[in-house]
């Protein structure tokens, strides 16, 4: 099995070959990329690899980066410390999201569920793309549903699940996610980032508001057709529809998850 590791602590990476090396000893890792620059032009030329681990932040951008420009057409094991990524990496070929600190274990289970899914398509060519095709809509409703948004708090790194989340807005050029407890945090996301999570549960009403259905109380006609909504948290700050949202609004509201 020959297999990629990018990971720019170069550190981490030896850690994780020998890891993966003893928790397979037929594993062959055969690169260690550093920068997203470098992995672009491994893949234009290399071999495709079998695996690929993969950190998300690197020096010089995020791995999705590299994968937007090149195809390896291998599944990915995402390795990362923070969970914010977790949907966007179930958009490419990722079938596992490990977080650091990373150990023979959890290694282990990546790697056990690889070799599962390579031996359920093994019936198939080219198994790789049926075994994302086959796994893209389960990944994105099982990522939806524990997804969750960190938060800086003081001194504290606090996960809030999108479905305690009331809505996301900007102020002063900041961006605030308020619970349905009534908490206000703020975070280092934007709302183009933000909406992306999960555009079911979530309506971008405007540049400024990203609200949860299960936060709407009702919505009003306003004046020039345009609706106002009433939130069931509360919430000072008027949220307007725009005439030419509102129908997508009305539907949105309408289809439900």
């Amino acid at each position: 099995m020959n297999i990629v590791i990018i990971e720019d602590e170069l550190l981490t990476a030896e850690d994780l070959s020998a890891i993966v090396q003893e928790v397979n000893p037929q594993a062959n890792v055969v690169a260690i990329l550093q920068s997203v620059a470098e992995a672009i032009r491994y893949f234009k030329s290399a071999p495709k690899p079998d695996l690929i681990f993969s950190d998300i932040q690197l020096g010089d951008g995020l791995s999705f980066d590299i994968f937007s420009e090149v195809t390896p057409n291998a599944p990915i094991i995402f390795c990362t410390a923070f969970d914010e990524y977790a949907i966007r990496a179930f958009n490419t070929n990722g079938i596992h999201y490990l977080l650091k600190p990373f150990n023979a274990q959890k290694v282990r289970e990546a790697m056990d569920k690889y070799q599962t899914l390579k031996q359920t398509f093994s019936n198939w060519p080219e198994s790789i793309e049926n075994i994302i095709a086959s796994l893209s809509i389960q990944n994105k409703t099982d990522q939806k549903k524990a997804a969750t948004v960190l938060v800086y708090f003081k001194d504290s790194v606090i996960p809030i699940k999108l479905k305690d989340t009331a809505l996301f807005y900007v102020q002063n050029n900041a961006t605030y996610l308020f619970t349905f407890d009534n908490k206000k945090y703020v975070i280092d996301q934007s709302l183009n980032d933000l909406e992306q999570l999960d555009p079911n549960l979530f309506y971008r009403a405007s540049r400024q508001f990203l609200i949860n259905r299960h936060a709407v109380r009702k919505a009003s006609s306003y004046l020039s057709r345009k609706i106002t909504v009433e939130l069931t948290v509360p919430f000072d700050e008027v949220i307007t529809i725009s005439k030419e949202k509102v129908t997508s609004f009305l539907d949105w509201l309408k289809v439900g998850e």
